[in-house]
Formats: C-alpha cells, sequence, structure tokens
C-alpha cells in the first residue's frame, strides 16, 4: 500500500492533524507492573504566528522568528464525553535547521517524561521514518513514529534513567473518521445505490 511521508516537522503535524485512536503497551524493566490502555489522541496544526507558538518561543528565550509553526497535542480517554484535560495538553514549535529541513529541534512547553519545558532535537530518515531525542534533567527519552497508511501509525518510545532503560511503550494510532466525513460517505452511497436503481432500505 502506498503512503506519502512526511519529511519534516511541518509535514509530520499536518498529516496528523485529527483524532487518532491511540492503543498503548508499557513495559518496565524494574518492580512497577506492566500497562496498558487506550486513548484518544487530537492534534490540531498551529501557524507560526499563533499566539501559543509564541508564547513558547518566549519563554524559551528563542526568537519566533525562526518557527515554523507548530502543533498542540491533548489527550482524553476513550469514549469519553467531556473536552480532554488541559492539563495534559502540550504545544510543539518546529525549528528547523537552516542547511536541512529533515532535521531540527523543537520546543515543547511540556514534557512527555516530566512535565517541564524541553528542548528535542529530531531527524527523519530517508523512509519518512522520525527519530526524537529528548534531555530531561533525569532522564533521556528517544521516541520513533512513522505511517505505515495515511491514516495508520506506529510509535515506539523508550526511557532511560543512570542505571539504563527504565521503560518502553508501543502505540499503535488509528485516525479517527469525522462526523461530516462519515455523513459524506453515507450520503455517496445513498446516491449511487438510487442511481443503480437499488430500493433504499
Amino acid at each position: 500500500m502506498q503512503v506519502t511521508v512526511p519529511m519534516t516537522m511541518m509535514e509530520f503535524f499536518q498529516k496528523s492533524e485529527g483524532v487518532w485512536f491511540s492503543q498503548r503497551a508499557v513495559h518496565h524493566f524494574d518492580s512497577v507492573q506492566d500497562e496498558s490502555g487506550e486513548s484518544n489522541l487530537i492534534v490540531k496544526v498551529l501557524a507560526k504566528d499563533d499566539p501559543k507558538v509564541i508564547e513558547v518561543c518566549q519563554n524559551q528565550d528563542t526568537d519566533p522568528a525562526l518557527a515554523t509553526g507548530g502543533a498542540s497535542f491533548s489527550w482524553q480517554d476513550n469514549l469519553a464525553s467531556q473536552e480532554p484535560n488541559p492539563d495534559y495538553a502540550a504545544i510543539l514549535v518546529d525549528i528547523p535547521f537552516a542547511d536541512n529541513p529533515k532535521c531540527g529541534k523543537f520546543l515543547r512547553n511540556r514534557g512527555y517524561v516530566e512535565g517541564i519545558p524541553v528542548v528535542g532535537i529530531y531527524h527523519f530518515a530517508e523512509d519518512g521514518v522520525l527519530t526524537i531525542d529528548t534531555e530531561y534533567e533525569r532522564n533521556q527519552g528517544q521516541e520513533r513514529c512513522w505511517f505505515v497508511t495515511d491514516d495508520f501509525r506506529v510509535r515506539v518510545s523508550t526511557v532511560k534513567m543512570a542505571n539504563g532503560v527504565s521503560l518502553m511503550s508501543y502505540c499503535s494510532e488509528h485516525r479517527c473518521v469525522s462526523q461530516a466525513t462519515l455523513e459524506a460517505l453515507v450520503e455517496r452511497n445513498r446516491t449511487r445505490v438510487v442511481g443503480a436503481g437499488s430500493p433504499l432500505p
């Protein structure tokens, strides 16, 4: 199956925009019990002049003119009716390297592992696999993400403590069909059935 792979961070954000059903498994290399769960991941692309992008740049002493844009990431329990908890949201800002847009750094207002502002270094391989390395105060994190199809992607991450790898996680994520898209598909099918002369139920 053909898939168009992103080769810059903004292409990655744009391809990731929408709602994803995420299934996650975490393996701990200590006495902590392994865990798994399901959630919704909501991704929204932010323009480079978005106030949230500018605020993250200013808070990390970075010239906002260097940013190409960003994205907001938020999570909610699967099938939850309430809005995502803003305490678990994150803003990422893309700062690509001038000599190679496949590589760069991104500013993040809060990290996955530690809830503090962090800077990650990223690069895209020729096959479109994105690798992100993040240094925290007490941990090191690496995440890899790639699109298997346009609507299915995989994320694998590790977190290293001073004594070695402390956990590994695997996420498979399927893009959710929006209500508008679902209604359009139903209408297209209805039109096709009527055009073929078949009776509607």
